[in-house]
C-alpha cells in the first residue's frame, strides 16, 4: 500500500514527505520568499520572547499566556492551509493571495492576535471587575477567540479535537436536555464566554499556561540539543551497545529510541528521525517489513512516557498535582523501562525463531570514534538534569539548557553551531510548538466545561455505577465469585477508563489527549480510592497507546510508509509489541509501589513490584511471539498468555503460582528442544 519501494534507500525529501503525511502538526504550506522571511522573524521573535520571559523577565501571568496564544494563533493561520491538500506546492500567484498566503487568513491571523491579546492588556483592576459580569464587547471578543482557536486547532491537528470541543460546549448550552446523570441546568452563552474568556479555568487554563513556561522551552532545547548532535551520538551509541547481537538492528531501534525520547516527545518525529536508518537495516538482517515498521513505531512511542520530557505531560501533572517534577520523572522512571523491556523481549524472541543475525563488525561504528566525535553534545543533556535533580524549576532548567546548547553548539568542532543554524534552530523549535499550543487553547475549552458543569465527576459516576453493575454479574459465577464485588468493580471500571482513553486518543496530541483524560476519566478513579498520580499516570499511557493502536496508528502508520509495509498490518504488529504499555498500568493501580513516589512506599514492595511485572510481561512476549525454547503450539502460548495476567497484580502468592502454573510449559519446552536437538 506504500508509494515508496521497500528496497529503496529513502531520501530525506521522502523522509519529510512521510513525516507530513502522518503528522498533520508538520503539514505546514510552502509560502513566497518575503512572507517567508516574514514568519521566520516572527518565529525566532517568538522563541526569543519565550527565553527571555522565563529565563530573566517577570510578565503577568495571563498577559504572559496571551502573547504566547497570539504568537500560536497568529502563526498557525499563516503556516497552515485551509484544507492539508493546499499545503504541497506553492500555489499560483492571484490577487487573494500575498506570496501564496490568502489574504483572508493573514486578516484571520491579525484578528487572532487581537482577541489573544484584547483581555490581557487590560489592567487587572479591570478585568476583575469585569468577571462575571462581561461587557457586550468582551463577549464578541471572546466568542471570536473560541471560534479561531477551534479553526485553528483543526488546520494545525485535525478534526478530531475541535469536534470533541463543539460537543461539549454543546452539552453546556443544552445541558436540561442531557440524558440521565449527565443532565444539569445548562448555561447561558454569555456565561460561557465568561467563563472560557474571562477566567483562568478555561482558553487562558493551566494547559495553555504549561506551553507557555515550560513546554516551549523543552521543545526548544530538543531541538537544539538534535542541532548539536545528540541525536547522532544516541544512534551511534545504541548500534555500538546493541547491533552486534542477534536481529541486531531492531534492539539498535529500541535503545535508540529510549535515548532519543529523552529529548524529544513526539511518537512521529522519533519514528522517521531514528527509523530512516534503523528500519532498512532490520529488513536488511531479515525482519518482515511490517515487524520492522511496528518495532520503530513502539520503541518511539515509547518517547512520550520517557523522563524528562513525557510528552509535555510532565509538566501538566506539577501542576495538577502540585509536587516537584523530580518526583514525576521517578515516577515515570521504571514504567518507561518496563515497556522498553517488554519490546526488547519480543523482538529478542522474533530473532532466535526467524534465526537472524546481528550486524557485522564492519557495519557498526566505532565506541572511541562516536565518544571522541560527539561527546560535548550530551553536556547540555546532562545541565538539564542535574538542574532539575537539584529541585530548580522546570523553566530554571531548560533555561540553562538552552544556554549550554548554544554554548557547546559554538565551541563543538565536530557539529558547528553557525549564526544561521541558531536562527533556523530557533525558527524550527518555535514552528514544532505552534500544533500543539494550538491543542492546548482547544482543550482549555473542554476543561472550562468540565469544571463550569462538573460532568467529570458525573461521568466517573456512570464509569463507576456500569462497572459495579458488570462486576454483580461477574460476581455471580464460580470462581469469578471468589473476588469481592469492590474488587471487580475497580477491574472492571480500569478496562472501561482505559478503552475510552485509546479511543479519546486516537488522533490527538499527547499533552491535548492527558488533559482531556484526567478531566473528564481520572474522576472515576478517584472515587475508587485510586491515589491522584496513579490516576493520572493511568489515563496519561492509555492515551498515549492511541498512537500505536488501529484505525488511527499514526507512528506506525509512518513506520510502514519508511518499510514499504501495510500500515494495518503494521499497527496490529506494533500494538502487540506494544502490550507492556498496556499491562503495566494495571500493575501500579494494583501495587502504586511500582511509582516509588506514591504513598506507603517501601523498597520490598518495589522490588516485588518490579520482579512480578517484568516476570509477566516476559510471559506475555513469549505468548505473542510464539517462541520460548521453541516454536511453541496455540494451546502453550494461549495458557502462558493467561497466566502472565496473574502478575497484573504481583505479589509473592502470585508470582509463585504463576511460576508452578508456567512449569508444564517449560517442561514441554525443554522435552521438544531436546529432540530438536
Amino acid at each position: 500500500m506504500s508509494q515508496y519501494d521497500p528496497d529503496h534507500e529513502l531520501t530525506p525529501e521522502e523522509l519529510h514527505e512521510i513525516e507530513r503525511k502522518f503528522d498533520p502538526e508538520l503539514a505546514f504550506r510552502p509560502t513566497g520568499k518575503v512572507i517567508g522571511i516574514v514568519i521566520s522573524a516572527v518565529l525566532v521573535a517568538m522563541s526569543v520572547y519565550h527565553f527571555y520571559a522565563s529565563g530573566f523577565a517577570l510578565v503577568r501571568e495571563l498577559l504572559h499566556r496571551g502573547i504566547h496564544l497570539s504568537f500560536v494563533l497568529g502563526l498557525v493561520f499563516l503556516l497552515f492551509a485551509w484544507r492539508r491538500s493546499l499545503s504541497t506546492d506553492l500555489p499560483k500567484p492571484a490577487w487573494y493571495r500575498i506570496n501564496g498566503v490568502p489574504v483572508v487568513d493573514i486578516l484571520l491571523a491579525c484578528l487572532a492576535v487581537g482577541a489573544s491579546l484584547y483581555l490581557p492588556l487590560l489592567p487587572p483592576e479591570i478585568v476583575s471587575v469585569r468577571v462575571g459580569n462581561p461587557s457586550s464587547f468582551d463577549v464578541v471578543m471572546g466568542t471570536a477567540l473560541l471560534l479561531l482557536t477551534l479553526e485553528a486547532t483543526r488546520r494545525s491537528v485535525g478534526s478530531t479535537l475541535p469536534l470533541i470541543a463543539l460537543v461539549f460546549v454543546a452539552f453546556a448550552l443544552f445541558g436540561p436536555w442531557a440524558p440521565g446523570a449527565l443532565k444539569h441546568g445548562g448555561v447561558a452563552w454569555e456565561g460561557l464566554i465568561n467563563h472560557l474568556y474571562m477566567t483562568n479555568q478555561g482558553i487562558y487554563g493551566i494547559a495553555i499556561g504549561v506551553m507557555a513556561q515550560y513546554v516551549f522551552l523543552f521543545i526548544l532545547f530538543g531541538v537544539l540539543a538534535t542541532r548539536i548532535g545528540l541525536g547522532q551520538l544516541f544512534i551511534d551509541l545504541a548500534m555500538v551497545v546493541a547491533g552486534r547481537y542477534a536481529g541486531g538492528p531492531a534492539k539498535v531501534a529500541i535503545f535508540s529510541s529510549a535515548f532519543m525520547g529523552t529529548i524529544s516527545g513526539s511518537s512521529i518525529a522519533n519514528t522517521v528521525t531514528t527509523g530512516a536508518l534503523t528500519i532498512p537495516a532490520m529488513k536488511k538482517v531479515g525482519y518482515p517489513p511490517h515487524f520492522s515498521g511496528a518495532v520503530e513505531a513502539t520503541s518511539s512511542t515509547g518517547g512520550q512516557i520517557t523522563p524528562p520530557i513525557l510528552g509535555a505531560a510532565a509538566f501538566i501533572m506539577v501542576e495538577y498535582l502540585e509536587i516537584p517534577l523530580r518526583d514525576v520523572l521517578a515516577a515515570a522512571l521504571f514504567p518507561a523501562l518496563l515497556h522498553y523491556f517488554g519490546i526488547f523481549i519480543m523482538v529478542h524472541l522474533e530473532a532466535r525463531k526467524l534465526g537472524l543475525r546481528g550486524l557485522r563488525a564492519d557495519e557498526l561504528p566505532k565506541m572511541g570514534i562516536v565518544l571522541r566525535q560527539h561527546w560535548l553534545s550530551v553536556i547540555p543533556l546532562i545541565v538539564l538534569v542535574y538542574m532539575i535533580l537539584s529541585g530548580k524549576t522546570p523553566d530554571f532548567a531548560a533555561v540553562y539548557g538552552i544556554i549550554a546548547c548554544v554554548v557547546i553548539g559554538f565551541l563543538n568542532p565536530v557539529n558547528r553551531l553557525t549564526l544561521h543554524d541558531l536562527w533556523t534552530a530557533l525558527a524550527d523549535g518555535a514552528r514544532n510548538t505552534l500544533a500543539v499550543g494550538a491543542a492546548a487553547a482547544t482543550v482549555g475549552i473542554v476543561v472550562g466545561v468540565v469544571t463550569l458543569t462538573g460532568v467529570g465527576f458525573r461521568l466517573g459516576y456512570v464509569v463507576v455505577q456500569t462497572a459495579t453493575d458488570i462486576g454483580n454479574i461477574a460476581g455471580s459465577v464460580w470462581p469469578l465469585s471468589l473476588f469481592t464485588i469492590g474488587q471487580w468493580t475497580l477491574f472492571f471500571s480500569l478496562i472501561l477508563i482505559a478503552v475510552a482513553c485509546i479511543i479519546m486518543g486516537a488522533g490527538i496530541p499527547t499533552t491535548a489527549t492527558y488533559i482531556i483524560l484526567v478531566a473528564v476519566a481520572a474522576p472515576a478513579l478517584g472515587l475508587l480510592q485510586v491515589e491522584p498520580i496513579v490516576a493520572h499516570f493511568f489515563v496519561f499511557y492509555y492515551g498515549v497507546l492511541a498512537d500505536i493502536t488501529p484505525p488511527v496508528a499514526l507512528a506506525a502508520y509512518a513506520a510502514a510508509g519508511i518499510a514499504g509495509a501495510n500500515p494495518f498490518k503494521t499497527g496490529n504488529t506494533a500494538f502487540r509489541l506494544g502490550i507492556a504499555k498496556a499491562l503495566v498500568p494495571f500493575v501500579f493501580v494494583y501495587s502504586p509501589a511500582l511509582l516509588i513516589v506514591t504513598d506507603g512506599f517501601t523498597w520490598a514492595a518495589f522490588t516485588v513490584t518490579l520482579a512480578g511485572a517484568m516476570i509477566g510481561i516476559a510471559g506475555l512476549g513469549v505468548a505473542f511471539s510464539g517462541f520460548f525454547l521453541t516454536h511453541m503450539s496455540r494451546l502453550e502460548r494461549w495458557w502462558v498468555g493467561l497466566v502472565s495476567l496473574l502478575f497484573i497484580a504481583p505479589g509473592l502468592t502470585t508470582m509463585a503460582v504463576g511460576l508452578l502454573l508456567w512449569a508444564p510449559v517449560v517442561f514441554v519446552q525443554m522435552t521438544k528442544r531436546a529432540k530438536s536437538v
